[in-house]
């Protein structure tokens, strides 16, 4: 996966309560990300993608729900998230308001 586009890897941001309050206090940004990426191609991804430095990144394999509906059970897939910590000064303009 080294030589894939950052686009292939960055699979979508995550936007909710706990990642809008980890962007503003903590300046961290969280997105889905391929399930077989690693901690350097992320990073590298970040770089190239969001044009900003990246100070550190966490991987978090997430298992999907198990849902019912009815008398039948299902399961939602598994995903990969990452939380990217960005360095001192840096910003995303991706998710400003403007």
């Amino acid at each position: 996966m080294s030589g894939r586009d950052p686009h292939a890897i960055l699979l979508k941001p995550i936007l909710t309560e706990k990642s809008t309050a980890l962007r503003e206090d903590l300046n961290k940004i969280c997105f889905s990300v391929h399930p077989r990426a690693n901690k350097i191609e992320v990073r590298r991804a970040v770089e190239i993608a969001l044009k900003v430095k990246v100070a550190k990144v966490n991987l978090m394999n997430m298992m999907g729900k198990t849902k019912r509906l009815g008398r039948w059970t299902g399961k939602r897939s598994n995903w990969k998230k990452a939380v990217i910590t960005l360095r001192k000064g840096e910003k995303v303009d991706l998710f400003e308001r403007t």
